[in-house]
């Protein structure tokens, strides 16, 4: 059995986010890159179903450019068998999707796992396209995910409660919070290996953008604290009231 894992290469949550030309375009210079979280623990999950059942193959794949192997290859330092990159810049959702669900049709693989969306554009758009390009199921926001007797059984929290499902082969799973515990981190074995495992690098499918970000935009500067004598709660009461607007 073999599964297709989308990794995203996402800024460290403690970067610092800079635009430049123009704030058109968003400056990578001195920015730690890391797998996305929820990716991670989709890889973590799948590396215990694989310990549990033995016969499943784990490839990683990123659509980007030669930026976005160091990720890729922590990922199969975690665990993951191989590594695809897609050698594209990832133009928008639907490009990134396109690519993905091509790699699919051609390699063979039983199901794909994405994250449920990035940390970056936050978009939650992949999956679902990868799933209406490919014409099979989707199952977003999965909160858990085995396989058990051919088949694979996943949970995903709904409004009140949560839902489970069983389903056949192939479908696209959107992994959310409690895919696991929390992530694997890779130990110095796993470091070695995985400068000897295979990374195929494959050519983009000719496909265009849907999309453009015309500009981007750094959210505003909070504002200081303002301190209130605890014995004026009037004064307290008229700046919640007009200027903090809460009340």
């Amino acid at each position: 059995m073999k599964v297709l894992l989308c990794i995203g290469h996402v800024p460290d949550t403690t970067s610092k986010i800079r635009f430049v030309e123009g704030d058109t375009q968003f400056n990578k210079s001195d920015i730690q890159y890391i797998i996305g979280p929820y990716e991670e623990l989709a890889l973590t999950r799948l590396l215990e179903i694989k310990e549990k059942i033995g016969d499943l193959t784990i490839t990683v794949i990123n659509v980007g450019l030669a930026e976005t192997e160091a990720t890729l290859r922590k990922a199969l330092a975690v665990g993951a068998d191989d590594a695809i990159r897609v050698d594209a810049e990832p133009l928008d959702a639907y490009f990134v999707a396109c690519q993905i669900a091509e790699v699919f049709k051609q390699s063979g693989f039983d199901f794909i796992v994405t994250g449920k969306e990035s940390i970056d554009f936050n978009g939650a758009q992949v999956g679902e396209m990868i799933s209406e390009i490919l014409d099979i199921p989707s199952i977003s926001s999965t909160s858990f995910i085995d396989i058990v007797g051919g088949k694979a059984k996943l949970d995903r929290e709904i409004d009140g409660g949560k839902e489970s499902l069983e389903l056949a082969f192939p479908f696209v799973s959107t992994a959310g919070k409690g895919f696991a515990i929390e992530p694997r981190i890779p130990g110095m074995r796993g470091i070695m290996s995985a400068r000897t495992k295979p990374m195929k690098i494959v050519s983009p499918q000719t496909q265009n953008a849907k999309t453009k970000a015309v500009k981007y935009y750094l959210p505003p500067s909070k504002s200081g604290c303002k301190y209130v004598d605890n014995e004026n709660v009037g004064e307290l009461v008229r700046l919640l009231h007009e200027e903090a607007r809460v009340i």
